[in-house]
């Protein structure tokens, strides 16, 4: 077995919106939007709605961090190109869904396809109030960021 290294960091698009800042009420409503989204692009094919709060909180070691109340990744797969078997390990696409005390956190990691990263920037964008829509948020801020994740100890191998 090889080990590629691909990345070293995780380039995330991160949208956080408070409740007012939001065009949507609860989480429910959000995946709902998302969901709806990707079952309307031609080149998308929803997988899975899968409850990532009620996972990590099921098991014994699970940790969720503090004001975290929800959380969800809907996963589906911009199915354009198979360029390689190898391509699989990197896919499907997950867009993440947490609710906060104070709001919302939506992410989803950068991918090599321009017209993923377009569009799923684009549905992002929509759930944020702005003048148009009777609110504020400027649709244009800039979203990428570059996560890194310490170890894991619960994931570790005892060596």
């Amino acid at each position: 077995m090889q080990q590629r290294l691909v990345t070293q960091g995780y380039p995330l698009f991160v949208l956080e919106l408070s409740r007012a800042e939001c065009r949507f009420e609860d989480l429910g409503a959000i995946c709902a939007y998302l969901r709806a989204c990707i079952e309307g692009h031609r080149c998308t094919r929803f997988i899975a709605d899968f409850d990532h709060y009620a996972h990590t909180a099921g098991l014994p070691e699970g940790e969720i961090g503090p004001g975290i109340r929800a959380a969800r990744n809907l996963i589906f797969c911009f199915g354009i190109a198979l360029p390689e078997p190898a391509a699989l390990g990197l896919r499907p696409r997950s867009i993440g869904v947490a609710e906060t005390e104070t709001g919302f956190v939506i992410s989803f990691m950068e991918t090599p396809m321009p017209l993923a990263n377009a569009a799923m920037e684009d549905w992002v964008r929509e759930l944020a109030r702005t003048p148009d829509r009777g609110g504020h948020p400027d649709p244009h801020r800039d979203l990428r960021q570059t996560v890194v994740h310490p170890p894991n100890p619960a994931l570790s191998s005892p060596g």
